[in-house]
């Protein structure tokens, strides 16, 4: 049947939901940012609208079609012109409409913060504040919140800054270069992980509410949208989401000399062969495998992480399948498999670099992928530092999570304290391990 016979008829258009069952891909306009969509480790894709709209896109029986831009402006006229069929990007419903879009329900309420360093003064207003540093980001809902707050408190002053974002302000009250900055909870959730000294000195009024935009062309749309996120509140999934990204993360906690001794001899014994086995056979130090393997799961073969990797060496999906692991739960397999994928980590890093530099930028690697830690070797090489000095490398994987920083880089926004973190829990175990076992054979633990 022709164009113009369909033209003619009566039949009405159909559902902006059924376009999409029949084209096969629902197309998401998104950020790259750490409350939207961001590149992890193995380049696999992560955050909690991607999640999100990967359910539903798996829902519905299609492909997801994500696109990140740069600014909201990009995403409202992505929407508006069809490009896009919905947007999830972490946007707060705005007190104006916008003209051509409409928001979905609100699915996480954010609150406001006022943000100290313990150990500081810790105002319970505003008006307490005193000479403190308050700086916030230039144009920010937060700027918005103090100039509303100056009819009450006319003698407060604050720094806006153009040159920077949220992220980095809580980095600089962490280490004390300011006493406060204001925070949304989501923001404030991911910066407490990197720094627990952080506090909330008090919340300020009301709060807003995240949601996914739609264009209002298709009324009918909303109510999809608004069915599929009370199917998430009601069985978890929507709770389990935002836990996994905001909640707090234990898992580069250090186990001190104490606790690992006991799982030392507990249960160490029962993989040490296979990790030996395992070394020998793609030409690394066993020690450096079992303290990978004790940072992973603490030699727990069941383990299994709120991102969805198993085992004793926590192989993701994607790794697993690649390494012919037929059960994440077996402790030989997955340790041969955590060896290998290693060892091919390894050799990307450049061979020019130096010992043992270059195994502690394998294991930045290993954690947080290749091309994050090759994203920081050049924000240092930019900076006039040494970009095959771990030392000096390690002090650029934390501006990945900075705004400023991760939009000058060809992978985008990354956790970048977590491989800090991670090669230096690696290296404690490593060295108790080569205190108890030095370099010829095991030492008596009776």
């Amino acid at each position: 049947m022709s164009a113009v016979t369909l033209l003619g008829t009566c039949s009405p258009t159909p559902r902006l939901i059924d376009q999409i069952k029949t084209v096969g891909e629902l197309r998401v306009v998104t950020r790259n940012g750490p409350l939207a969509f961001y590149r992890g480790a193995d380049d696999m894709p992560e955050g909690p609208e991607y999640e999100l709209a990967r359910r539903f896109a798996d829902e519905l029986g299609v492909r997801l079609k994500i696109t990140p831009v740069r600014s909201y402006a990009e995403i409202y006229a992505a929407i508006t012109s069809g490009r896009a069929h919905l947007a999830a990007a972490g946007l707060k419903i705005p007190l104006l409409p916008i003209a051509g879009v409409e928001f979905g329900p609100a699915y996480q309420r954010v609150h406001e913060h006022l943000i100290y360093r313990r150990g500081g003064n810790r105002p319970s207003s505003l008006a307490e504040i005193g000479s403190g540093d308050l700086e916030i980001v230039a144009g920010s809902s937060h700027a918005k919140t103090l100039c509303a707050a100056r009819d009450s408190v006319p003698e407060l002053v604050w720094v806006e800054n153009a040159s920077t974002d949220t992220q980095a302000l809580l980095d600089e009250v962490a280490d004390g270069s300011i006493d406060y900055t204001i925070a949304d909870s989501t923001e404030f959730a991911l910066a407490h992980d990197a720094h627990p000294e952080l506090r909330i000195a008090f919340d300020f009024a009301g709060s807003q509410s995240l949601a996914w935009a739609a264009s209002t062309r298709d009324p009918g749309f909303l109510r999809d949208l608004n069915s599929y996120f009370a199917r998430l509140n009601t069985d978890g999934e929507l709770a389990a989401i935002v836990k996994r990204y905001y909640g707090r993360s234990e898992d580069l906690d250090f186990v001190g000399a104490r606790g690992f001794m006991r799982h030392l001899q507990s249960r160490l014994p029962l993989y040490k062969k296979w990790f030996e086995e395992a070394a020998e056979q793609s030409n690394q130090d066993w020690r450096l495998l079992a303290a990978i393997g004790y940072q992973e799961s603490k030699w727990v073969p069941t383990a299994a992480s709120a991102a969805g990797a198993k085992g004793l060496m926590q192989l993701t999906a994607g790794t697993a399948s690649a390494a012919k692991v037929t059960n994440t739960s077996d402790a030989r397999q997955s340790i041969f498999a955590g060896a290998r994928y290693f060892r091919l980590v390894y050799e990307k890093i450049p061979a020019h670099v130096p010992e043992p530099d270059r195994t502690w930028f394998a294991l930045a690697a290993y954690n947080i992928g290749y091309g994050h830690l090759e994203d920081a070797r050049v924000l240092a090489q930019k900076a006039g530092r040494d970009p095959d000095s771990w030392q000096d490398v390690r002090e650029f994987l934390p501006l990945l999570a900075q705004e400023y920083w991760y939009t000058q880089t060809e992978n985008g926004y990354a956790r970048g304290w977590e491989p800090v973190h991670y090669v230096d829990n690696v290296r404690g175990y490593r060295d108790l391990l080569e205190w108890v076992w030095g370099g010829a054979g095991a030492v008596s633990l009776n």
